[in-house]
């Protein structure tokens, strides 16, 4: 046990197990060697903690155990030792009722982790997209060096000679065959063809803008957000990243060193340039709060002018594999250096900006120039008036463009089990100029605010040919998806925003160029129809979900948990001995 007695090695958190001379430090020690530990690994050489969310009731992160030994492989040989815990993960295909309820449960799982072990520095493992920012508001709420890892984009789907899009190919055949312009038999042959590989959406949907916010967070390593699952460049790439965990120890390159306010900025440009998910506005928020860093939902206008460069699934044609081959993140970020924050460190210690100095792009059809961009100031808008009066999201890019100035007669679904009842009904008094609005699916309304606000269409209205009409709730909706959607509305229905008095024939106004999404009924009668109202009943009402739906704050804010925002690093905890 060599060092023991030098005062240097104290300075590790996992020296305060390791390094003692009384029964504790044997305690852990001996306990530790029933691994086969051999005794110079608590010499002090900082001890890594993997955060692996592999399982394989999440199809998007059932690899990472593969991953992890890669990681594992790179923090040997740079002097580390790997320790790697397993932490809940939340994968969106399978869970119900939808894996955001449990991102705040997860970011405590990664936090109490953390801070309860002998941990000096971290790697995330993150793919589905949940699992992105629990384990970086986790992480944040502990501030010790971390760095990331996403599991990468599966390769892309294919049937009968045509690419599919993970999530994006399911909305878009679901409506041809509810429109009859598709029939089910071949929906159900395409199947097996979508997800052909491991790895998370291949689509720009939440997991992989998620993972593109990673990056131009910096806290990964340049180009984790592109690459295959498959490719063996994701493999080289977990390699290094576990050498570099090692050396951020070392260099005490903690998280708030770089999940700066110019960081962020940097991210909501890149999510404008990416044409990226909604969702990540929500995540953001939270993890900001969770790091400290004061960033607001208007603060997300600073992406409003930013064009969109990508032509890529849901908004454009191509996938993920293709923005890869095309030069990936660093290509677009390079495209739009001049626009982000030259300071921002990032987690191999040099800027943002030196990163992709020499980055290249190698297909103008995927990656657009700034010149000539796929979409011009396509970034999201942030939406406000009596309908929100804290705001809601609307993604321009993935929307109609005719739709985003409209004005038309609401028709209303109180749930979502409502929706599904009526939707089909040939009577439903709905056309294409209507809007439809869903109640009751925001943070404590549904519980979790679920991926449902791009609602299905009417068969009748699909089958004129129409694809797309305005929708408004306080729900998310799949980074995968696309249209008209207004989203997070709040505050949402089940806290007692407006939304919740919307009544079937009030005419409803969205002006995305104004940022004004209105209700056209006066305030003294919204106030008589609020008299007397009682918030919905939750559909369970113990255990986690009850700490949730009692404690969960607005999208507005990110849906945090109250008592969760704000940085508490990793004060020593009691001995148990």
């Amino acid at each position: 046990m060599n060092n023991r007695d030098d005062k240097k090695s104290f300075t590790r958190r996992s020296q305060q197990w390791f390094g003692k001379l009384d029964k504790d430090g044997f305690a852990h020690r001996s306990w530790m060697k029933n691994q086969g530990h051999p005794n110079d690994l608590f010499d002090g050489r900082p001890v890594i903690g993997i955060c692996n969310t592999w399982s394989e009731l999440n199809p998007c992160n059932a690899h990472f155990r593969e991953i992890a030994d890669f990681v594992k492989k790179g923090v040997w040989e740079a002097g580390g030792w790997p320790l790697e815990f397993p932490v809940m993960s939340t994968g969106e295909v399978l869970m119900r009722p939808t894996a955001m309820l449990y991102r705040n449960l997860v970011s405590m799982d990664v936090e109490e982790s953390i801070r309860g072990n002998p941990i000096d520095g971290v790697v995330l493992l993150m793919g589905c997209d949940k699992t992105t920012p629990s384990l970086l508001m986790g992480a944040s709420s502990c501030d010790i060096p971390t760095i990331g890892l996403s599991g990468g984009p599966m390769l892309k789907g294919r049937y009968k000679g045509q690419e599919l899009g993970s999530g994006t190919g399911v909305w878009q055949m679901s409506e041809k065959v509810r429109g009859g312009f598709m029939k089910i038999e071949e929906f159900m042959d395409a199947e097996a063809g979508m997800h052909r590989s491991k790895g998370h959406c291949m689509t720009m949907g939440t997991a992989s803008t998620m993972a593109s916010m990673v990056e131009s967070l910096g806290v990964s390593l340049p180009g984790n957000a592109a690459i295959p699952a498959v490719d063996a460049q994701r493999y080289r790439l977990a390699q290094l990243t576990g050498r570099r965990i090692v050396e951020m120890v070392n260099e005490d390159l903690r998280l708030s060193k770089i999940l700066t306010r110019h960081a962020f900025e940097n991210a909501i440009k890149t999510l404008a340039a990416i044409g990226g998910s909604t969702n990540a506005v929500v995540h953001l928020l939270a993890i900001a709060g969770r790091i400290g860093v004061d960033l607001k939902l208007n603060d997300f206008e600073l992406g409003s002018a930013m064009p969109n460069l990508l032509d890529i699934q849901p908004s454009g044609k191509h996938l993920m594999e293709d923005f890869y081959y095309a030069g990936g993140l660093p290509a677009v970020l390079k495209e739009i250096s001049h626009e982000l924050h030259a300071d921002a460190i990032t987690a191999n210690g040099k800027t943002l900006v030196e990163n992709v100095k020499d980055a290249e792009c190698y297909d103008r059809s995927v990656i657009r120039p700034l010149d000539n961009p796929f979409m011009a100031n396509a970034g999201i808008t942030i939406l406000r008036g009596n309908l929100a009066p804290n705001g809601a999201v609307i993604k321009p890019s993935a929307a109609t463009p005719h739709l985003l100035q409209h004005r038309g007669k609401a028709v209303v679904f109180e749930t979502i089990e409502e929706l599904h009842e009526r939707i089909n009904d040939e009577s439903l008094d709905i056309d294409e100029t209507s809007v439809m609005v869903l109640k009751n699916c925001g943070p404590k309304g549904y519980p979790g605010m679920a991926e449902v606000g791009n609602m299905p269409l009417p068969p009748k209205v699909l089958r004129k040919g129409i694809s797309d009409m305005v929708r408004v709730s306080d729900a998310r909706m799949s980074g995968t998806a696309y249209g008209t959607v207004v989203l997070h509305a709040a505050p949402e229905a089940a806290a007692g925003g407006n939304l919740a008095f919307v009544k079937t024939g009030d005419m409803i106004e969205l002006d995305t160029k104004g940022r004004a999404l209105k209700l056209e009924v006066s305030d003294a009668d919204l106030a008589r129809r609020k008299e007397g109202w009682t918030p919905p009943k939750p559909s369970m009402d113990r255990g986690y979900w009850k700490l949730y739906i009692d404690h969960v704050l607005g999208a507005d804010t990110g849906a945090d948990l109250d008592f969760l925002v704000g940085k508490s690093g990793t004060p020593m905890m009691r001995e148990s001995h």
